[in-house]
């Protein structure tokens, strides 16, 4: 029977009424707790006052496990302290008893001083979860519930979250007893709201936030609604009467349809057969089950961990892993074959399906930057031949209308550049299968590449990325609630139950108890995400690859540099901003002029002339810090003539590329110089130009036509190329440089995905030498403090995927840049200092 819901029987006044107990089910209790209290009296006397607390309750636990005592323990979950109970001379101040059952603590009076104490202690009991229904107070026989809630109870006090996480009623003041006694079916007033109880939630479903989470489910479970029997389609009569019976149809089918190719043959690869649950889903005809083979053509050229990728995006493209769902984010590191595992999946579904022989796929559509369209069709032709399938890439010469009317090809490749364009004619267009390669780029759900690709109506659709969280967990939100829209519920939710909880568990300041919860959080966004989330890092193929020998070179800075640097430091612009003076985020611009310090003066120099001769420039921050530093410069310095002397960096550059061309000439070592700038890449083009190093060039000036073209040239045994002259922005993502065995890294980003991408394009499948990567500091500069933020941000991951929690637009504090904007001139490297190891680096280096 319901429990009343009026307000004389939920409010818990002092005037209620206590609850009728069965006189035969107390009394014998009470007599046995009684005897039980009596004994403890005689016992507790022999024990010395001075051991304290802790020695009583340890002591009276070990002499109190009769079956009621064990019973209250199991029912509870916890031991309560000062909960003193007066019968006779039992009551004693500091006397620490097990909890008794809730039928005999209903039969015992309860002294003053014991409703003080459980007052005083209330606090500290373990709280308690519940799932609960609520709605506003009203005087209505049948309620109208508004949502699900979470209620949670601690003493007399208990809080109300709605599934968000957000806190939507409060109250205190309750009766102990009768938050303990809350079951499924009973109601409660909180802070204007009534509400139900629907169950109780388990501490680890809470921490975890799992009991936030509703509508995930796993390939095992069955949703309700199509657990109900289904009806036939209605047939018409006479269409019956010549033919054979639903029977002899699934049997002449199931004797017709056989697997495209051998699944028992040696290397097969087989996909996993669909279960029970989700035959019931999408096998509605009844159709015969068939195991889908990857071609051998290309599953006999495959590794062990890319058999298992393309199960995994099987399984998730399919249905397999999450009800409903069907999308995936394959964020294996670089060089791993992420390109050849979506080839194998595309080529397997069209041409093959687990239901009646029926391919899976009609047409797929493959979005990815526009230096990699060429590439993705190359790799297609690689694995697959030109016979096989025809792939239609689109460009100025071939348009997407052309695709449209041809009948010939089932895979188009565009850019993210050309989509936008297309559109239109993209959506007229019924794809079942959306790849993003580089998907990284649409870590932010409001720019127009990410909503146009969302308006598609295709529901399964993969990501590939290798670095799937570069900043922060809102960008890994918006990456997956594009592929499976919906999943860890609404932004809010996600903030409140998963973000808030793991960043503040990183914080110096956090308590245990948010550690606790941050680390429990981001287990469950762990294995949610997991579901459809496969990462695996570059050791799985390291037996594979050559050695890789990776070199952080600190150079000192010239003299120039070190007195521009100062100059600099001590404008208005940077004292004020260090004071907190001035707004609109002037530290970038004073960040930004120091890097182009570090790389050359002359491009410091540069921007200097140029805001000088700009009359409309309203950039007032950016042209009063460079007020006076004109003057530093030599009288007769110009920024077109080359001089390695200015610069420490590009002074070791020269004699590391000289070094590297002595190689060059016995047999072929070719370097891969990478800057993020394009005004760094002229300076270093001028280096090539003044030593006659021949070289090509790639950056977000050069036509998407030709890039391809370039890296392939380059690539050959035969290119007279020694030096690749590469913007990591526009090519640092994606490109095969496997012809080049060394890469110096010329400047540095915040974000390490940048520079770890550039990094990846000469050290994956298909280099034959021994890979040598360089990367270039200023010492005691603003680039030696990027880099160990760099670090710090790499340290992080492990909680989620990759998890870092800065990037280049967080908000510095005062401090922060403080310890940014401060020349170290004392070092000859500031990180090997704070490393304090023994060594004699310092030593060397003077020598």
């Amino acid at each position: 029977m319901r429990r009343s819901a009026a307000p004389s029987q939920v409010l818990g006044n002092a005037g209620k009424k206590p609850r009728f107990i069965p006189p035969g089910k107390c009394i014998p209790v009470c007599l046995k707790n009684e005897t039980k209290e009596m004994d403890q009296e005689m016992k507790l006397k022999e024990i010395d006052e001075k051991e304290g607390d802790a020695s009583l309750l340890s002591k009276i636990n070990v002499q109190n496990q009769n079956e009621n005592f064990t019973q209250s323990i199991e029912s509870t979950g916890k031991v309560k302290t000062k909960a003193c109970f007066s019968v006779g001379k039992c009551s004693k101040a500091g006397m620490k008893m097990l909890d008794v059952p809730k039928a005999d603590a209903l039969c015992l009076p309860t002294s003053g001083t014991a409703k003080e104490e459980a007052a005083q202690e209330a606090p500290d009991c373990l709280a308690k979860y519940f799932s609960v229904v609520w709605c506003k107070a009203s005087k209505k026989k049948h309620k109208k519930w508004e949502g699900d809630a979470i209620l949670i109870t601690k003493g007399k006090s208990v809080i109300l979250k709605d599934m968000e996480g957000k806190d939507i009623g409060r109250g205190t003041g309750y009766k102990a007893k009768e938050l303990e006694s809350l079951d499924e079916g009973q109601t409660l007033m909180v802070g204007g709201k009534e509400i139900e109880v629907m169950g109780v939630i388990s501490a680890d479903d809470f921490s975890s936030g799992r009991c936030f989470q509703a509508g995930i489910g796993t390939h095992d479970t069955v949703p309700t609604a199509l657990s109900q029997t289904n009806t036939k389609p209605f047939c018409k009569p006479f269409k019956s009467v010549c033919q054979p019976s639903t029977k002899e149809n699934m049997l002449k089918d199931s004797q017709s349809c056989k697997p495209r190719h051998d699944p028992n043959a040696s290397n097969s690869l087989v996909m996993p057969r669909p279960n029970s649950s989700h035959q019931w889903m999408f096998n509605k005809a009844g159709l015969p089950v068939v195991d889908v083979v990857v071609d051998p053509y290309i599953a006999n050229n495959l590794r062990q961990h890319q058999k298992e990728g393309i199960i995994f995006l099987y399984e998730c493209v399919m249905g397999m892993r999450v009800s409903g769902r069907f999308g995936a984010i394959l964020a294996d590191e670089m060089g791993l074959g992420k390109t050849l595992q979506c080839i194998a999946l595309v080529w397997t579904l069209l041409r093959q399906g687990p239901y009646g022989c029926k391919p899976v796929l009609k047409r797929a559509l493959v979005v990815t930057p526009g230096s990699l369209v060429k590439n993705w069709k190359k790799e297609f032709q690689k694995w697959l031949g030109s016979e096989r399938i025809k792939v239609f890439t689109v460009d100025q010469d071939h348009k997407v209308e052309e695709f449209i009317g041809s009948p010939l090809y089932s895979v188009m490749i565009i850019s993210y550049e050309m989509l936008l364009r297309s559109l239109d004619q993209i959506q007229a267009v019924e794809f079942n299968l959306l790849i993003c390669d580089e998907g990284h780029r649409l870590k932010n759900s409001t720019i127009k590449t990410t909503t146009a690709l969302t308006s598609l109506s295709c529901e399964r659709r993969i990501i590939l990325t290798g670095t799937p969280i570069q900043n922060d967990l809102q960008e890994f939100y918006a990456l997956i609630e594009f592929v499976n829209p919906g999943i860890l519920g609404s932004l809010s939710t996600y903030r409140k139950i998963y973000e808030e909880p793991i960043v503040r568990s990183r914080e110096p300041s956090a308590t245990e108890e948010e550690k606790e919860l941050g680390v429990k959080r981001a287990a469950e966004l762990t294995r949610l995400t997991g579901l459809f989330i496969l990462r695996r890092t570059q050791e799985v193929i390291n037996k594979f690859l050559p050695p890789k020998k990776e070199s952080i070179i600190f150079c000192r800075p010239t003299a120039l540099q070190l007195e521009l640097y100062r100059k600099l430091l001590s404008s208005h612009v940077i004292t004020s901003c260090l004071q907190g003076r001035l707004e609109n985020s002037p530290h970038l611009i004073c960040i930004g002029a120091l890097k182009k310090l570090c790389n050359h003066p002359c491009l410091l120099f540069k921007a200097i002339k140029e805001k000088g001769h700009d009359p409309m420039s309203e950039e007032y921050d950016e042209s009063s810090l460079y007020e006076g530093v004109i003057d530093v410069f030599p009288q007769d310095y110009t920024s077109d003539t080359f001089s390695e002397t200015d610069s420490g960096k590009l002074q070791v550059l020269v004699k590391l590329l000289a070094a590297i061309h002595e190689l060059n000439s016995s047999e072929r070592q070719v370097v891969v110089l990478v800057s993020n700038y394009t005004q760094t890449l002229n300076v270093l083009q001028d280096v090539c130009k003044h030593y006659g190093y021949s070289y090509t060039r790639l950056d977000g000036h050069t036509p998407v036509s030709q890039r391809q073209h370039i890296v392939d040239t380059f690539n050959s045994k035969f290119s007279p190329a020694f030096i690749f002259l590469l913007s990591s922005k526009a090519g640092g993502v994606g490109l095969n440089l496997v012809g080049a065995s060394h890469l110096i890294l010329y400047d540095i980003d915040w974000n390490p995905a940048t520079d770890i991408q550039a990094m990846a394009r000469v050290w994956r499948d298909g280099q034959k030498h021994t890979v040598h990567i360089y990367r270039l500091l200023t010492t005691g500069s603003i680039e030696e403090k990027i880099y160990q933020r760099q670090i710090s941000k790499q340290d992080l991951s492990g909680a989620v995927v990759d998890l870092s929690k800065t990037s280049e637009h967080t908000h510095f504090s005062i401090e922060e840049l403080k310890n940014l904007f401060t020349l170290h001139e004392d070092s000859s490297c500031l990180t090997h200092d704070l490393l304090e190891c023994d060594c004699m680096g310092k030593i060397d280096h003077q020598s």
